[in-house]
């Protein structure tokens, strides 16, 4: 049988309870979609595509981190925004992340809504560990 570890960080919302924030099993690493929850489950950055994003890049980055990793370990993104025109300042943030060398497999999706409508983004992402 597969050796899986649930990954979280106390920067991550754990959700109810459903889903690990990230499983790594070997060298890999899946991390369940981050969106703009703080760690109590509150909406950060209402209407703001950038603060949302901001904060599942942070959020990602903590994930990566406590695996023992950074974003540059990332192989591929899945992106869903709930509204097309937010694409601009969604890439705006991503670059301050990803600035160069091999940049991730991603994929970008408009969805109809989130698990809040409140929420504009949500990133899930795929690494392979050093």
């Amino acid at each position: 049988m597969v050796e899986k570890t649930c990954i979280t960080t106390s920067r991550v919302w754990p959700g109810n309870g459903m889903l690990s924030p990230a499983v790594k099993v070997g060298k890999f690493l899946f991390i369940s979609g981050q969106a703009a929850f703080d760690e109590k489950g509150e909406i950060v950055g209402k209407g703001d595509m950038e603060a949302q994003t901001v904060h599942v890049f942070e959020c990602l980055k903590s994930i990566l981190e406590a695996s023992g990793g950074t974003l540059d370990n990332i192989v591929r993104m899945r992106i869903y925004l709930t509204d097309l025109k937010n694409r601009p300042k969604f890439h705006e943030v991503r670059k301050r992340y990803f600035k160069g060398g091999v940049l991730p497999a991603s994929t970008l999706l408009v969805v109809k809504s989130l698990a809040s409508e409140e929420l504009l983004v949500e990133v899930d992402a795929d690494a392979v560990l050093d």
